[in-house]
């Protein structure tokens, strides 16, 4: 009976465990994601290659060609991911600014496929060394955000944004001047959860612990 109980609450402790669902390291040069499914896209007139990623891997996704002026919050890349069977949804990746990159972007995301919210902005003060050509690791944690939980429909984009409190592009380097050619690149893009508990695992767990009361009590 011992053994029966230590196996439903393994078997609940493991539903509990976060996994990735998908993930993109662009080792392979292409938008295929390593592992899981999902679709990887360009937002507002961004262009793409492929240049060396981050912590020395071979690969990163290297966006150009964004608005010059005007535009905010209109280009960037996105991220489709289905959260079906999942919850607790966090995404992370790593982001590098060039020097006449936008030094704020947004993270946002979508519930319905067409609307969307914004999450986090993540800017910096720009320096003359330091803050450009340099990678930074972003995250956010989705836990408790409505609708993200289970959602076939679920995206996530990032897109670069004005300077807080102004209506201008800010270059992430002090010295040097904002550039619609500045680029963003992007690596270990990823989209993780823990596994929705099952009917049957929840019953599992239920006659485990039920039945370790009845023992206790006898």
């Amino acid at each position: 009976m011992k053994t029966f109980v230590a196996l439903a609450i393994a078997g609940t402790a493991l539903s509990a465990q976060a996994a990735i669902i998908t993930q993109w390291n662009f080792e392979a040069a292409n938008l295929t994601p390593s592992i899981g499914l999902g679709t990887a896209s360009l937002v507002g007139g961004v262009t793409a290659t492929f240049a060396s990623g981050f912590n020395s891997s071979t690969n990163g996704w290297n966006t150009t060609g964004y608005p010059a002026a005007g535009g905010n919050k209109s280009a960037g890349v996105q991220f489709a991911v289905s959260t079906s069977g999942f919850q607790g949804i966090k995404v992370s990746y790593a982001h590098r600014h060039s020097n006449t990159s936008a030094n704020t972007n947004v993270l946002q995301y979508t519930v319905n496929g067409t609307t969307w919210i914004d999450a986090q902005t993540f800017t910096f003060t720009p320096a003359a060394t330091g803050t450009g050509d340099t990678w930074y690791s972003r995250s956010f944690d989705f836990t408790g955000v409505a609708g993200v939980d289970n959602n076939a429909l679920f995206a996530v984009r990032v897109v670069s944004s004005f300077a807080p409190s102004t209506s201008n592009y800010l270059a992430s380097r002090s010295t040097s001047t904002y550039a619609g050619t500045g680029t963003y690149r992007f690596d270990d893009v990823t989209i993780e959860g823990t596994a929705i508990p099952t009917s049957g695992s929840l019953a599992l767990a239920g006659m485990g612990l039920a039945i370790a009361a009845r023992r206790r009590r006898a």
